[in-house]
């Protein structure tokens, strides 16, 4: 089984904020949307949860009951406590009282937070409340979990608990769509959906994105074109399309960073060209 989006347009008066978006999410997998900001990736979310209207397209998602969902927010009631938050939840989709009890109990053992269960969200550092929210999401063993930027903003043991927490959801066969900002992220993933202004730019798995990128990336130290290139440490990258020799430099290792920042600038000055 598989959800996602096919040719979804959305619009926000005179904006386009997603143009033509196809994005499959296969159950047991994790696919990620990577992107700037407004690219359209919270956008995107959104629409596959039921909380953006299409405007054009189609969207394919279980029932709502079986969606779990954490927004950019927090994702829980700063006011509640860890406990009052997962009951909260728990009770308003239905869940009896002892099977939310062996849910919560074992959703907070992963987390790491049963220790914190009677602590006040607000209370809790950024990693835990992230992590707190992705319980809350995954409390009734949802079919697809679509997370927007799970780990941003949080500290680096608590994106490694909060990354194992997301493999192990794909591990018992939910579906999982993430937004991330952090490219080593979605390398781990089986596919990725990069877009540039509410369209794709690419799409596929790392390693198609990878050998997908038109001409070649150079590590130099000083640029020929410097709208072409960025720096990368002491050096800089530049990207040099097919057809076109490059004049200095030696072919750079390619990261998915590399891949992304050259495909947009070649997106970029393709619609600036006249």
């Amino acid at each position: 089984m598989s959800y996602g989006v096919e040719h979804a347009t959305v619009r926000f008066g005179g904006v386009t904020a997603l143009d033509d978006v196809t994005v499959s999410v296969p159950q047991g997998r994790v696919t990620a949307v990577v992107g700037g900001d407004g690219a359209g990736k919270s956008t995107l979310l959104r629409a596959l949860v039921g909380e953006v209207v299409l405007d054009g397209g189609l969207v394919t998602a279980p029932p709502a009951a079986r969606i779990g969902y954490l927004p950019a927010s927090a994702g829980s009631w700063l006011d509640l406590s860890v406990q009052e938050n997962l009951e909260f939840v728990g009770l308003s989709f239905g869940l009896d009282r002892a099977s939310l009890a062996a849910r919560a109990e074992e959703l907070l053992r992963r987390a790491g937070l049963a220790s914190a269960r009677a602590r006040l969200s607000r209370h809790l550092s950024g990693g835990m409340r992230r992590k707190l929210g992705f319980c809350l999401a995954m409390l009734a063993e949802p079919s697809l979990l679509v997370l927007d930027e799970p780990s941003t903003g949080v500290d680096p043991v608590s994106r490694v608990d909060l990354w194992r927490l997301v493999s192990d959801a794909a591990a018992r066969g939910t579906a999982v769509l993430m937004s991330t900002s952090y490219l080593d992220e979605a390398e781990r993933c089986a596919s990725i959906v990069v877009l540039h202004e509410g369209e794709v730019l690419l799409a596929g798995t790392p390693d198609e994105a990878l050998g997908s990128l038109d001409g070649v990336v150079l590590t130099v130290d000083r640029p020929v074109h410097s709208e072409r290139a960025w720096r990368r440490g002491r050096t800089f990258r530049e990207w040099w399309p097919t057809g076109e020799t490059p004049t200095s430099g030696m072919p750079a290792q390619l990261t998915l960073e590399d891949v992304v920042i050259a495909s947009s600038i070649a997106r970029q000055l393709q619609d600036a060209t006249p």
